[in-house]
């Protein structure tokens, strides 16, 4: 099965170039659907002019960003050197902690 996701370009090239790993999601209705060997479709925002295709190697649900981060070397994120503060508070730049608390959180092992 391919999901459809958009991805901002510096996660996109991060991907692309092999550094990223683990992408952060929600464990929303959407997210629920997707199963190890799966494929996901990225297309970069906003520009919308680049899509990437990787294959889901591991999923693993948290409660929160926090839990994930403190289970998941930075590096796997691309984020090698920053501090948990900086990675929770990162993260609630593009999710909040009520949508956190609703769905909890999911990190998709993949391979480009």
């Amino acid at each position: 099965m391919i999901h459809q996701m958009g991805l901002y370009g510096e996660y996109f090239k991060s991907i692309k170039e092999g550094k990223k790993k683990v992408e952060v999601r929600l464990n929303d209705e959407k997210r629920r659907k997707i199963k190890v060997g799966d494929t996901i479709e990225f297309t970069k925002v906003p520009e919308q002019d680049e899509i990437l295709q990787v294959t889901v190697t591991e999923l693993k649900i948290y409660d929160t960003f926090q839990v994930m981060y403190e289970d998941i070397p930075f590096q796997d994120f691309d984020c090698e050197g920053w501090t948990m503060k900086e990675m929770v508070d990162g993260t609630y730049e593009i999710y909040t902690p009520v949508q956190e608390k609703e769905w909890g959180t999911l990190a998709i092992r993949i391979k480009y």
